[in-house]
C-alpha cells in the first residue's frame, strides 16, 4: 500500500508530458528559463532514480518468485541503453539549434521530457 502511495505522489509530482521550456516561459530572460528547465530536470532525474529503484525492487521480487535471475539484469540492460538512447537523442535536439542560445535548453527539456515518460514506464513495472 506504501508503494502505491508513493507511486501517486511521485507521479503526481511530476507534470504531463508538456515541453519543460514551456513551462518556464514565464520566467521571463532566457537565464532564467534554462534555470527553470535545469531545476525540473534536476526534480526528473530524483523521480527517475526512484522509479528505478522501485522497479528494480519489483524485478528482484519477479527473480525471487521465479527462481530465476533474469529481471534484474535484464532491467539493467535496458535502463542502460535507455540512458545511451536519451544522451545521444538529446544531443541531436540540441545540433538542431545550430549552435546557438537556446541549445541548452533544448537539450535539457528533452532530457526531462524523456526522463518524465521513463518514470511512468518503470512505475508500471513496480506495480
Amino acid at each position: 500500500m506504501l508503494r502505491y502511495v508513493i507511486s501517486f505522489l511521485l507521479l503526481a509530482a511530476t507534470p504531463g508530458f508538456a515541453d519543460p521550456a514551456m513551462e518556464c516561459g514565464d520566467a521571463g530572460s532566457q537565464v532564467e528559463i534554462g534555470e527553470c528547465v535545469a531545476d525540473d530536470e534536476e526534480r526528473v532525474e530524483a523521480a527517475l532514480a526512484t522509479a528505478l529503484r522501485f522497479a528494480l525492487d519489483a524485478a528482484a521480487e519477479l527473480d525471487n518468485v521465479t527462481e530465476r535471475v533474469v529481471a534484474v539484469p535484464a532491467l539493467e540492460a535496458g535502463q542502460k541503453a535507455w540512458e545511451a538512447y536519451r544522451e545521444e537523442h538529446c544531443a541531436f535536439v540540441g545540433a538542431t539549434y545550430g549552435g546557438g542560445s537556446g541549445t541548452g535548453i533544448a537539450i535539457r527539456s528533452c532530457w526531462t521530457s524523456l526522463g518524465r515518460a521513463r518514470v511512468d514506464e518503470l512505475m508500471r513495472y513496480a506495480r
